[in-house]
């Protein structure tokens, strides 16, 4: 078998008459005068009917820039968290098509110039990147077509002498400048567990990988060598090889992921790196290396519960006040936590780093979400349990101000009677201010400064807490 630059994947000719592009800017300009949905439609109905047409290289490539003149416009909605439009995804696809099939005219003409070429083969490889990027940030599996030209586009780029041509293109979230770094921001992106990460994280981890991707190095596979580290198959339609997997594939497509250089890199002084930055970046490198997170025997099993969503609602349940409860059933449980199935309507409510409350028997477990993942048959969580007896809390920060809700997580230690953590929402109390809590279930209060926080999540924090 060859890698070939034929095998891309892009749509046929449908329409063999060269397509005119004379009022092109014209339509694109009014289309930003419709609302943001329907000028999207508007653009990409556009797009989508330019990738099927005959076009001359220069015209196409005309074309295609403008195109990523209205990604970028469009894409100013979701640089903070809200999360992409299911056509905002299709856009990335179609510009992806479009620069694939630029691309195989380049090859199939003249001999191209290494720039031009490399520019060509990056801009494929980023809109690639961004539909990997915007199906995690949706918690959805990439298509394995996305894996199958990623691997591609790098053969191309190697075999071309490509890969580190450097590119100048300003898009958000910071993509690496060369062909070689934005391919491996894409393997570091695919092995840091990204449906664990939480709303918002996934763009701001993709930047962050930005200057430091292009320090890893794929090197050629030898089953000799010891070395552990992920592997890559670019024959393969994955990202790369599970750790339980065997290396069966040809030799000559097999490439080590050598990350040495990359975690010195992350150590050093980076002033232009935000504090955000820096801890998604620490909380992500144990993946790379093949760390997993899961620690106990799966225990397959499928039955009814009802979950409690939120730090309010959990209060309110604790006291027997009914709230809203969502039904989802258990497919796996075991002693650290388990796999939920949910509506996807869900989605909304269930982020990574929820705090729920577990129906499934007379004692409620209290538990966070630890990732989730959106498919056809809805929203799968991974639950991680927290031990302990909860209880609802009332603060106040004086005796007789406004009361704000809490939960109370009591777990016995032998012999040092009990260990409490305190759950808030985040930002409601900050770290050294002395707090008034009263127990649901008494009249008394005791007045407690609030020590530094044992756990934050993107919607709650855990305090740990002396009571006597």
């Amino acid at each position: 078998m060859t890698l070939d630059a034929l095998r891309l994947e892009v749509p046929d000719i449908l329409d063999t008459d060269v397509a005119s592009l004379a009022d092109l800017n014209t339509q694109l300009a009014q289309a930003r005068t419709l609302s943001p949905e329907m000028a999207l439609q508007h653009v990409l109905a556009l797009l989508f009917k330019l990738n099927r047409s005959a076009m001359t290289l220069l015209e196409r490539q005309r074309a295609l820039q403008s195109f990523s003149d209205q990604y970028c416009h469009f894409g100013k909605a979701y640089q903070g968290d809200t999360p992409p439009s299911a056509l905002f995804v299709h856009l990335c696809n179609e510009l992806a098509v479009g620069f694939k099939r630029l691309l195989l005219q380049i090859l199939q003409g003249r001999q191209p110039s290494r720039p031009h070429l490399a520019w060509c083969l990056y801009m494929a490889q980023h809109f690639l990147a961004q539909s990997l990027l915007r199906h995690y940030q949706l918690y959805q599996e990439p298509p394995a077509s996305l894996w199958r030209d990623s691997h591609l586009l790098y053969w191309v780029g190697e075999h071309q002498d490509c890969l580190d041509e450097p590119v100048a293109a300003a898009f958000y979230p910071q993509p690496a400048i060369t062909l070689r770094g934005l391919y491996q921001q894409m393997l570091l992106l695919a092995l840091s567990n990204p449906f664990h990460l939480a709303s918002g994280e996934c763009a701001l981890l993709f930047g962050a990988l930005s200057p430091l991707a292009g320090l890893a190095r794929l090197l050629p596979w030898d089953e000799d060598e010891e070395i552990e580290g992920p592997i890559v198959d670019l024959s393969e339609p994955q990202p790369y090889l599970s750790f339980a997997q065997q290396p069966q594939g040809n030799s000559d497509y097999l490439r080590r992921f050598e990350l040495g250089a990359l975690l010195v890199a992350l150590h050093e002084p980076a002033p232009l790196q935000s504090s955000a930055e820096r801890h998604v970046l620490e909380r992500v490198q144990q993946h790379w290396l093949g760390r997993q997170q899961r620690r106990h025997s799966r225990a397959d099993q499928s039955s009814a519960c009802e979950l409690v969503i939120g730090l309010v609602n959990i209060h309110a349940q604790l006291l027997e006040q009914r709230p809203l409860r969502s039904p989802a059933v258990t497919l796996d449980a075991s002693a650290g936590g388990a796999r939920l199935l949910c509506s996807a309507e869900q989605a909304s409510q269930l982020t990574v780093g929820q705090l729920v409350l577990l129906t499934h028997s007379d004692t409620p477990t209290l538990a966070l979400v630890r990732w989730r993942h959106l498919n056809n048959e809805g929203l799968h969580l991974g639950l991680r349990y927290l031990k302990g007896l909860p209880r609802s809390v009332w603060l106040r920060r004086a005796p007789s101000a406004q009361t704000h809700p809490g939960v109370l997580q009591s777990t016995p230690e032998p012999g040092n009677g009990w260990h409490h953590g305190l759950w808030l929402p985040n930002g409601q109390f900050v770290e050294g201010e002395n707090i008034w809590l009263q127990l649901a279930s008494a009249h008394n209060q005791a007045i407690l400064p609030l020590p530094n926080a044992n756990l934050v999540t993107a919607s709650v924090t855990r305090f740990p807490m002396q009571l006597a």
